[in-house]
């Protein structure tokens, strides 16, 4: 028997309330399980209004909640709750229904449903919506919608962002490792004399130190993010990775003609293994060394800052970071606007959340030779060493070309 296609999707399209009438719904509905919460924003649609009337962005606003009850009676169920507000940004999905077994639905249907529903209402006008989900746990009398939206919409910035990092990591361990594979497939097809062979092999190792660091990278972001404890034992020495980095950086300073000077008034054991205070001083003097000046001058300066912490100074005389990029510079795949050279931005993403896990922080701000100033706040492994170590004499500056 031939089934009326209209009327099945009557019968199981959710109906569009406002976003109180939602609220209220899902304080009584509640359910044992947690719930889905889909939300979907249209961007800009302030914007519209302002510059091109109410009437255009009330049209467009049509338009979006059209697109979006379509698409929602196609891939929701009737119980399933969905609601908007006239002049909202938001509109919201509360996925009621059981989705398996145990009434939870898989993470993998929730990005995939908002993702539907945002090519849906994207394809009706030019202005782009951000999407985000999160799960509410059961019946709550005292349900806060605004902040259940701000948690949906938190969530999907933060995996923008992770979707970001993994592309533009894939993109940065796809270079040096293309790069080592040309070197050593030269040594060992080509006739080479020994000192272009001794030269095509260091290139090799400093490109897969490079990958390691950025596999260190990564790894560190994910223990930061699944907030796993950092180990008591953890130190490294300060000095120690200062020499390492040095070493590190010195053949691209080289090739740069780059002068590094290093003044270490601080060198006492610090709440970070030596190979991840070398990582961290590494991203540093690289970015220093690719965005100064060629034939520059960096200058590196670890001292007592109090509190119980050292920090480290890493000056350049380059074009510097304008004040109001100096937030986003530290978020996985940005980059200054000033930047010279090529680059993906992880390396400074990649300071911050190896600092953050241990209560320490990094800051940017201008130099005094006219280009950038990073300062990473480091705290002290064994805080009662500021007082044993107070009259150290400081170890003697040192400059490397």
């Amino acid at each position: 028997m031939a089934t009326d296609t209209n009327s099945y999707t009557a019968e199981r399209a959710p109906v569009l309330r406002s976003l109180a009438q939602l609220a209220e719904r899902i304080e009584r509905v509640g359910s044992d399980f947690p719930m889905p919460f889909l939300v979907v924003r249209m961007r800009r649609l302030h914007h519209v209004a302002w510059r091109e009337g109410r009437s255009a962005a009330r049209a467009i606003e049509r338009q979006y909640a059209d697109a979006f009850k379509d698409i929602a009676s196609r891939i929701l169920r009737r119980s399933d709750l969905i609601a908007h507000d006239r002049g909202s940004e938001h509109f919201v999905a509360a996925l009621v229904s059981p989705a398996g077994s145990n009434g939870i639905t898989a993470v993998p249907k929730c990005r995939t449903t908002l993702a539907r529903l945002a090519a849906a209402m994207e394809s009706t006008a030019e202005v782009q919506v951000e999407t985000g989900w999160t799960m509410l746990s059961g019946a709550k009398a005292d349900f806060d919608l605004p902040a259940a939206i701000d948690a949906a919409l938190e969530r999907g910035a933060y995996e923008r962002a992770d979707s970001e990092f993994f592309g533009t990591l894939a993109h940065e361990l796809r270079t040096p490792l293309t790069s080592i594979r040309g070197y050593l497939e030269t040594v060992l097809e080509e006739n080479l004399d020994r000192d272009t062979m001794q030269r095509f092999l260091q290139t090799a190792q400093s490109e897969a130190l490079r990958m390691e660091r950025l596999l260190n990278g990564l790894f560190d972001s994910a223990l930061l993010e699944t907030r796993m404890p950092v180990a008591g034992n953890q130190s490294g020495q300060l000095d120690e990775a200062i020499d390492a980095a040095l070493d590190t950086v010195a053949p691209m300073a080289a090739a740069r003609r780059t002068v590094i000077s290093q003044f270490v008034r601080d060198q006492r054991t610090v709440l970070l293994s030596t190979d991840q205070l070398t990582q961290i001083l590494v991203n540093l003097l690289e970015n220093a060394v690719k965005h100064g000046r060629e034939k520059g001058r960096i200058v590196v300066v670890a001292f007592d800052a109090g509190d119980d912490f050292a920090e480290v100074r890493v000056d350049d005389d380059g074009p510097g970071v304008p004040a109001e990029e100096r937030d986003a510079i530290f978020a996985p795949a940005r980059r200054g606007k000033t930047a010279r050279a090529d680059g993906r931005g992880l390396g400074l993403a990649v300071v911050r959340l190896l600092l953050g896990r241990v209560g320490g922080g990094v800051t940017v701000g201008d130099s005094p030779f006219g280009g950038a100033r990073f300062t990473i706040r480091l705290p002290l492994s064994d805080p009662r060493e500021r007082a044993a170590d107070a009259e150290s004499p400081s170890a003697p500056a040192r400059s490397r070309e």
